[in-house]
């Protein structure tokens, strides 16, 4: 017999170390999801209540700072919060219901004149089909509100779910403001000894990254929301307030949630008002925007929490497709607070210094060490 031996290639061979590697640990990051998936009703809540608490624990610790007990400072913060809440949906049930049937007549009209200018204009259609979309359009718009009361039964089950995770968000943000700090005490304390400093760290890193990245997010929303409920105000759309509320929240979706709301104000003013005042709604949605993306963003967010345009829209895309709206509304924060901890954990790593070379001395014409 040969006594030839058959090695693996050391390509192949690195190839195989790095791919079971990857294979575990995709699976771990899958069974990840899934874990949190399977828990949606907690997990999402509790996500809501970190934005939340990440938003407004600098007002308890100021208080705290005054002399206010911190139980008291809290639970004054929780209510303000939850003012703040109902009296913005209560102004925009309040607009939106001395307002919506106005606009909904303009979207029947806007759709007769459609039908109209497609008839009788340059285009010169007498397609009974299109006829029929549109009649079936108007059918609907017109009778949106049957369909939405005969709906009203299917949609118990989530309200139900949705008022327990408000709720659990409620109270997990309680505690996350009182005892916040003990909280992650006590989660650090289950990793081993010779970690628990890293991850102490790299946490406090984290929470710092996130409480920047809100607090400039709530801030650039605030004036997207202002700038374009002005505008749409003077222009006279309706639903303006409405409309700010809407840009508000949106503006938590970088780049897809202020195209998003923009679309929606522009298209608003398009039925109430015309293509002229559209126009001019559109100038000011862009103006704001821009004003967004090249004064705000940049001078409150910093370098600190700044994340690539690309790893937004990948994260965004990602959280959309694990859980939708709120994995979009989570996905970026959590890209910030990742590449923060990612800055962390490299700064903090100790250069690679090899070791001396032996002092070599010469006698004689000899090297003696």
């Amino acid at each position: 017999m040969s006594d030839k031996r058959y090695e693996v290639p050391v390509g192949v061979e690195i190839a195989t170390q790095w791919a079971w590697r990857l294979l575990i640990i995709g699976a771990a990051g899958f069974g990840v999801i899934w874990l949190l998936g399977y828990f949606s009703e907690i997990t999402i809540p509790l996500a809501i209540a970190l934005l939340g608490t990440a938003l407004t624990v600098g007002a308890v610790d100021w208080l705290q700072a005054k002399g206010v007990p911190r139980a008291a400072g809290t639970f004054a913060v929780v209510l303000t919060m939850l003012a703040a809440f109902f009296g913005m949906l209560a102004l925009v049930g309040q607009q939106l219901s001395t307002q919506v049937t106005d606009l909904r007549d303009n979207v029947v009209e806007g759709i007769s004149q459609v039908q109209d200018w497609a008839t009788d204009g340059p285009l010169n259609l007498s397609d009974n089909q299109l006829q029929g979309y549109i009649d079936e359009v108007r059918e609907f718009v017109a009778s949106s509100d049957t369909a939405v009361l005969a709906r009203v039964t299917e949609v118990g089950t989530t309200l139900t779910h949705v008022l327990a995770g408000f709720f659990i968000a409620l109270f997990a943000a309680f505690f996350f403001l009182y005892d916040g700090n003990r909280i992650w005490s006590w989660f650090v304390a289950i990793f081993p000894g010779e970690a628990r400093e890293k991850i102490d760290s790299s946490g406090r890193t984290a929470w710092l990254t996130l409480t920047m990245f809100v607090r400039a997010t709530v801030i650039v929303a605030l004036v997207d929301a202002v700038g374009i409920a002005l505008a749409a105000w003077a222009l006279g759309v309706p639903l303006s307030f409405a409309i700010g509320v809407l840009v508000f929240l949106a503006a938590f979706v970088p780049v897809i949630g202020a195209f998003v709301s923009g679309l929606v104000a522009v298209l608003v003013a398009l039925v109430a008002q015309g293509p002229v005042v559209a126009l001019f709604m559109l100038i000011a949605v862009v103006v704001v925007q821009q004003v967004e993306a090249h004064v705000l963003q940049p001078f409150l967010m910093g370098r600190f929490v700044s994340v690539h345009p690309l790893a937004i829209i990948l994260a965004i895309a990602a959280g959309v497709a694990v859980a939708g709206v709120v994995g979009a509304l989570v996905a970026v924060p959590l890209a910030a607070c990742l590449n923060g901890v990612v800055r962390h954990l490299v700064d903090s790593a100790q250069p690679f210094q090899s070791e001396p070379e032996p002092e070599v001395e010469i006698e004689d014409g000899v090297e003696v060490e």
